[in-house]
Parts: C-alpha cells; sequence; structure tokens
C-alpha cells in the first residue's frame, strides 16, 4: 500500500521509500523513515498537496511523492498479525472487530512487511544473470544469448537471512540507451518498476567493457552491488584485481563471484541486505550512522546465532580493511561535459512532476546524448521548450570545446573513467594461462580454409535430420 492511498484521519507505518537515491535521501530527511508512524491530516481538494504528520511535525507532500512511499496500514497490519497468531491465510478483518494494536505492534508489522526486497539483475549478454538467477530461485531458465533466453523479464523469489528477495532477471544489454528493443525494456523496467536494488552482473574476464553499463546504472542514483562474475577464469590468467580499490571508486560493493559453483552467492546477498538497510544512512565517505549500523548487526547476529553461519566482511560490524564502500558518485565526464550537464540540470530541476521518479542529472546527460524516448518525456512537461533549448546550447558549446559531438564526448569521457579508475586500481590481465584455450581451438577448426565448409554442412544436416 502507498501512503498516497491514506485518506484523512487514516495512519499508517512506513515500510521503504522508493525511487533514486537523491529524492529517498530528502524524504527520510523529512522524516519519513521505516518504522515511523504518519497520520494523514489533510487532503487538499485535488488531493496535491496533501498535510501529514509524522514524529510530531507537519509536513506536505506532492501526491506524486506519496505514491513512492510504501506504508503498511492499521488494517493490513491487523490482518498480518492474525495470519502470524492463527497461520491461517489473510482474512477480510474490518478495524471495527479487533483490539486496536500497540505502536510497537504496528512498528514490528511494517519492519517484517519490509524484510521483502525486490532485487533487478542487469548486465550484458552471457555475463552470468540467468545462472545467478537459478542458483538464487532455483529456477531452471536456459542460459545462453540466443533467440528464446530472457526476452522478457523472468520472476523468481529467494531466502536468504530472514528475508524474501523478489528476483526479476532483465534482458542482458551493453548500454541504457534506447536503441535497441532490449535496452529500452531495461531502463523502462528500472525506472517504472523501482527495483529496491540493482544487482550489476559483470563478466570479470571483460571488465573495461562491462563497466560501462555499470556507469551508466551509477548516473540513475540507484541502489546497487556489483557481482564480479567468473572470478576464477581470472584468478587462473593470473590476473591482478584489486576489487575493493575498483569498488571505492565507483563507490558500489564489488563481489567476487562464480555462479556456476556458487562461490561468493552468500556474502553477495549478504551485502545487499546491508545495502537496502544502511545505505540512505551513510555520509559521504561511506560511513553509516551507528545506530542504524547497530540495528543491522544486531540482526545478523541474532540471526546467525539462530541459524549459524557468519561473515567476516560487513560494513555494519565496525572498521574493516576490505569494507565494503556505499556511497553515490558522479561519474566525471570532464569539464565541459559537466558544465553542459549543470545547465540542463539547472532547468529540470524547476520540473517538481519528474524529480521524484528520475535523477535530474540521469535525464540532463540523456538529453546531451540526445536520447530520443528522453526527448518524448521532456516534451510532455510545460517547460519542453525551455529545456530543449538549454540542451541545444549546451551540446552546442561541447561541440566547439572538444570538436566532437555531446554523444559521444559523453561515452569517450565514460571509458575514460574507467580507464582511470583501472589504471589507480593497478589492474593488469595476467598471462599465466588461457582460459580460451579450447574455444579457440574451435575456432581455428570450424573457420579452417578446407574443412570449414564440410563441417559447416554436417551441421546444417544435423540440425535438419533433428528438427
Amino acid at each position: 500500500m502507498k501512503l498516497s492511498d491514506l485518506k484523512t484521519g487514516d495512519k499508517g507505518v512506513i515500510v521503504k521509500v522508493l525511487g533514486h537515491g537523491g529524492f529517498r535521501k530528502r524524504i527520510v530527511e523529512m522524516g519519513f523513515i521505516k518504522g515511523t508512524t504518519v497520520e494523514v491530516l489533510l487532503n487538499a481538494p485535488l488531493q496535491d498537496p496533501v498535510k501529514y504528520k509524522i514524529l510530531g511535525y507537519e509536513v506536505s507532500l506532492r501526491h506524486d511523492e506519496a505514491t513512492m512511499i510504501e506504508i503498511i496500514s492499521v488494517k493490513e497490519a491487523k490482518e498480518f498479525e492474525k495470519t502470524q497468531q492463527q497461520g491461517s491465510q489473510r482474512g477480510n478483518v474490518s478495524d471495527d472487530d479487533e483490539i486496536p494494536l500497540s505502536a510497537q505492534q504496528l512498528h514490528d508489522a511494517a519492519l517484517k512487511r519490509r524484510r521483502r526486497i525486490n532485487v533487478a539483475l542487469v548486465g550484458n549478454p552471457n555475463c552470468g544473470k540467468t545462472s545467478l538467477f537459478n542458483i538464487a530461485s532455483g529456477s531452471h531458465e536456459r542460459v545462453g544469448n540466443y533467440s528464446g533466453v530472457t526476452v522478457d523479464a523472468k520472476e523468481g523469489y529467494a531466502h536468504f537471512e530472514g528475508y524474501e528477495f523478489n528476483i526479476v532477471d532483465l534482458p542482458g544489454t551493453y548500454s541504457l540507451s534506447a536503441y535497441s528493443p532490449e535496452e529500452l525494456y531495461v531502463r523502462k523496467q528500472i525506472i517504472e518498476k523501482t527495483p529496491d536494488i540493482v544487482i550489476n552482473v559483470i563478466d570479470t574476464s571483460n571488465l573495461e567493457r562491462n563497466l560501462y553499463l555499470t556507469t551508466q546504472l551509477i548516473d540513475m542514483n540507484l541502489r546497487m552491488v556489483c557481482a564480479l562474475n567468473m572470478y576464477d577464469e581470472t584468478e587462473r590468467r593470473g590476473d591482478h584485481i584489486d576489487y575493493n580499490k575498483i569498488g571505492e571508486l565507483f563507490g558500489v560493493p564489488m563481489i567476487p563471484t562464480v555462479f556456476k559453483t556458487g562461490r561468493g552467492v552468500d556474502l553477495l546477498f549478504h551485502i545487499i541486505i546491508n545495502l537496502y538497510e544502511g545505505v540512505d544512512f551513510v555520509d559521504k565517505d561511506g560511513n553509516i550512522n551507528p545506530e542504524v549500523a547497530a540495528d543491522i548487526q544486531k540482526w545478523h547476529k541474532d540471526y546467525e546465532n539462530h541459524h549459524g553461519g557468519d561473515h567476516a566482511e560487513d560494513f555494519a560490524h565496525g572498521p574493516k580493511r576490505n569494507k565494503p564502500v556505499f556511497r553515490h558518485i558522479h561519474i566525471n565526464h570532464g569539464t565541459y561535459v559537466e558544465e553542459g550537464i549543470e545547465t540542463v540540470k539547472t532547468v529540470l530541476q524547476r520540473e517538481e512532476q519528474v524529480r521524484h521518479r528520475y535523477s535530474t542529472r540521469y535525464l540532463s546527460i540523456k538529453l546531451l546524448e540526445m536520447d530520443k524516448e528522453t526527448e518524448r518525456l521532456v516534451r510532455t512537461l510545460p517547460t519542453a521548450k525551455e529545456i530543449l533549448a538549454a540542451r541545444d546550447r549546451a551540446a552546442e558549446k561541447i561541440k566547439e570545446e572538444t570538436k566532437e559531438d555531446s554523444e559521444t564526448a559523453i561515452m569517450d569521457a565514460k571509458y575514460g573513467f574507467i580507464h582511470g579508475a583501472l589504471q589507480e586500481a593497478e589492474y593488469a590481465e595476467g598471462t599465466k594461462n588461457d582460459t580460451y584455450h579450447t574455444t579457440h581451438l574451435l575456432d581455428k577448426l570450424i573457420t579452417h580454409r578446407y574443412l570449414g565448409f564440410p563441417i559447416f554442412i554436417l551441421m546444417l544436416y544435423l540440425m535438419f535430420q533433428t528438427t
């Protein structure tokens, strides 16, 4: 249930705040914190804005902003409490035929509801997303990048450390531009479905190429963790990867994983819980609020005591050498591009109806990339002409200064950032072992000057015979 669904005089308890990081930070600072009771004082004639009472203060929110806040109502809490006590399915319980719940019961019900985390898997084709989906949810989706595989979103469920995870496996894509149906579909899913956490699955053997998508996700200001998949191949090759340093530079936790064996999956979901519960309460250096950290630490400790297990790498357990980093950064696109982004962003920020759902920096970057879908969105706004005129002026200035169009300048800047970050982290590919030795042998055989055509004809014959 959303906060916008409450009527005048109704009460509810905050479960979670959706949306991008800038919006969540502003709403949390206003007092809309998980487990806090909120009451509707007054609905305007057109339900915009709405006045609420929270933590003893009166606060006004626009209706669109209230739709981004998930709550549990008194009635829902009673139904939940009844289900817990009786072990039965939800009944149609009215407010009048039940004993009123205490504030603590309402708070506890909200926190239990909060332990459902919506996760989206995003990554390049063939990076291992579907393998993670299968190992986490117990499903058996086909793996590979060919017709019929991940052409739409696959949904599954998992349980870990007392949390329920709703997992969506999105199509593989190399970027979040609007050039292909897959790219557009992934982008719309992220914006419209607002997942709590994005798992960016990365093929570590092709690190630089995969990190381009990571920079675009960072632009969207999402809660994100990176799974450095196929990490065993880089180890066999002898690569030097300081994943803690790379995570620090990107502001995103980097977790080495090998999905075909399950290596790193437990730690990945453990970090997701910490990110989900704590990221809105960190300072610019990535240090979490001590009280919030203590709550997360207590949950992990209590759960481990009852179910066994331990995780040494945990930002809630105090300072550690290898602690994951949680902080939002801005990819530096260079002086002229950054000036253009700020120019467009200043005009966009006047439009309240887009600020709660989109990062205005992200929209500014997309406009400078001449993204048609973003232009279509902007044209629905009252100040569309002013926004697009500011974009055109900024793009022209970028072209004058860099001798490149703004889209190319942004792309070059992202790859420059990635290259610089990998250099600072002293990333180096090893030469110890060719992990694609078998693949290379097959390539030579299939593309052989004399043997290639007979093999091709044989494969066609076998396909026709078996289908």
